[in-house]
């Protein structure tokens, strides 16, 4: 496989007062993303997750260590705009994204500035409106929609851009259960059905239950990585993280603890189900 994102070492501090000694927050990351791979990053508030998230997009660049981004360095300052025309990211607040009055404007203000033609812009839009199940919705005000669909027009904005890759910076920390259940399904349709390689920064288990892959970071270091069922299995470090597993692992060690031994881990509810059926 070919790794699309690959970090070795990243360090970084924010700038601080003056006289005042810096706090690294990226204490020397490394992990790797393959191409198509669905990856989820796990942590608490102030973990470094975000902070690492903003590297793929060179929106922070690292101090120290380095990082590929489909192949280019991204320390390269000749190299942004190629990494950020392969690697579109969605933020927390779909509010912070949205530019237009209207909702096709919006998703076509991307591409226009790529410098698409007019005559092809109207594809390019529609496209991106049909893979997040919002086509109909062309001429509402985004002011108008629901968070959920708010947030499904912003990742239509970055989609239509065409990237490989896309970075989702907590999309459904501000969603009611209807609307992180609508950005889950179109990060999932946008992985399995578009083969974007997508990176999700999340402090939800339940949405990095159906990731390939999980890195765990605590105070700005990577502590574990693994499948899913793997990470989860490891309690300890999930509690030395801050984290708890997901209800369906958190149910499986319960029952463990009472003497009833599942044999499989559980990451979801329906495994969970399935393995006490059995």
């Amino acid at each position: 496989m070919t790794k699309v994102i690959d970090a070795n070492n990243i360090k970084y501090a924010y700038p601080t007062i003056e006289g005042t000694e810096p706090k690294l927050a990226l204490k020397g990351v490394t992990l790797a993303v393959e191409q198509g791979q669905f990856v989820a990053i796990l942590g608490h508030n102030g973990s470094g997750k975000s902070t690492f998230a903003k590297h793929i997009n060179v929106l922070l660049r690292a101090q120290e260590g380095t990082l590929t981004v489909v192949g280019l360095d991204a320390a390269d300052e000749a190299n942004v705009w190629g990494i950020r025309s392969h690697a579109g990211m969605v933020f927390q607040n779909p509010d912070n994204q949205l530019v237009s009055t209207v909702v096709e404007e919006d998703v076509a203000f991307g591409p226009e500035n790529l410098g698409v033609p007019h005559e092809e812009l109207r594809g390019w839009v529609t496209e991106a409106l049909e893979a997040v199940g919002m086509q109909g919705f062309e001429k509402r005000a985004p002011h108008m929609l629901s968070g959920g669909q708010k947030q499904r027009i912003a990742i239509a904005g970055v989609l239509a851009m065409h990237p490989d890759i896309i970075v989702f910076d907590e999309p459904t920390a501000m969603l009611d259960p209807q609307g992180r259940a609508e950005v889950m399904d179109t990060i999932r349709y946008l992985n399995r059905e578009e083969g974007k390689t997508i990176v999700l920064i999340t402090h939800y288990m339940e949405e990095a239950s159906e990731a390939d892959r999980v890195f765990v970071m605590t105070d700005g270091a990577v502590t574990d990585e693994g499948t899913p069922r793997e990470v989860f299995s490891h309690k300890d470090r999930l509690e030395e993280a801050g984290l708890l597993p997901p209800l369906a692992t958190q149910v499986y060690y319960d029952l463990k603890e009472k003497g009833l031994d599942l044999g499989i881990c559980p990451v979801t509810l329906k495994e969970l189900v399935d393995e006490l059926c059995r």
